[in-house]
């Protein structure tokens, strides 16, 4: 498990490398220039060059990305050229808010996902079965935007049941729990659909397996075939899944954030983005895409204890 483990680990970092290399170069090409955003409209040229020389943009491109790459290396992600506070910093503040917002979309996605996804397996050809697959559809068609407006519309303004702007506070108060709802119910809408339909799949074919069958003559109840049996072992292609969504659900956090206005890293990238500000922007390019890689590792490493016929692959 741990050989497999460190593989996986060693497998990322030429991935992680490309990311910020990709990164890196996007910035490059566009066309608003770092030096005139931080030193203003009205700055004359000798200023516009000193700032230039002194965030190193008059050096050649493989020298600027060797010093970027020195200063990743020491946990230095620069300093935002908008408001002058390092890139840490900021990244520090909002980290948070986003991981408070994928544990709580996942807190209820996933378990519904897994039961509704088990019932329509048990029941197949069913009248519930057809109404689970037709809801999952409907919720891997519906972008996470269109959700979370509806929410803000019927929930937020016309009947004020919850708050539905920004982050009223943490998560162990009663204020941060409100405010959290929408977002969380929002995003993690769309993760229901794959994971229920990925789960009828995987349980329909255990439960025709002869391990099912043979625990069926032995006499055991419904409850245990389903939940020991068959359940168990039809986690495997939906715990895979469930890692390649996770990392998905960090793109729909961004819209999530942004349209309730959540102060997570998603909303400090598009903000970011917007201003030209590079360094915040490459630095929360590298945390969610960091964020991505550490999920899939794990699903790995989860996948090798499922199925041991991994580990020595």
């Amino acid at each position: 498990m741990l050989r497999h483990a460190l593989h996986r680990l060693l497998l990322a970092i030429p991935v992680m490398f490309g990311v910020v290399l990709i990164g890196f170069l996007l910035m490059q090409v566009v066309p608003t220039d770092p030096a005139i955003v931080r030193a203003g409209p009205a700055a004359t040229p000798d200023v516009i060059a000193a700032i230039r020389a002194d965030l190193g943009l008059d050096q050649p491109l493989t020298v600027q990305f060797g010093l970027y790459v020195w200063r990743l290396l020491h946990g230095d992600l620069g300093t935002s050229i908008i408001n002058n506070v390092p890139v840490v910093q900021e990244l520090g503040a909002t980290i948070g808010p986003t991981l408070e917002l994928m544990v709580a979309s996942l807190f209820w996605s996933i378990p519904l996902g897994i039961l509704l996804g088990t019932l329509a397996g048990y029941w197949r050809g069913s009248l519930l079965d057809r109404a689970i697959m037709a809801l999952s559809v409907a919720g891997v068609s519906v972008p996470v935007f269109f959700v979370g407006l509806m929410l803000i519309w019927f929930v937020g303004f016309q009947w004020q049941l919850l708050p539905f702007t920004g982050r009223a506070g943490p998560i162990w108060t009663w204020d941060g729990i409100q405010s959290l709802i929408l977002p969380a119910v929002s995003l993690g809408g769309v993760f229901v659909g794959p994971v229920a339909r990925m789960t009828r799949t995987a349980v329909l074919d255990v439960l025709s397996a002869d391990h099912v069958r043979t625990a069926r003559a032995k006499g055991l109840t419904e409850r245990l075939v389903v939940t020991r049996h068959a359940l168990r072992n039809a986690m495997v292609p939906v715990v895979t899944l469930i890692g390649l969504q996770i990392g998905f659900l960090l793109g729909g956090a961004v819209v999530t954030e942004t349209v309730f206005s959540w102060p997570g890293v998603g909303r400090l990238a598009v903000g970011a983005i917007l201003s030209s500000d590079f360094p915040m922007a490459q630095g929360t390019i590298i945390v969610l895409s960091l964020g991505f890689i550490i999920v899939n590792l794990a699903v790995d490493v989860l996948y090798a204890a499922l199925d041991p016929r991994v580990r020595g692959a």
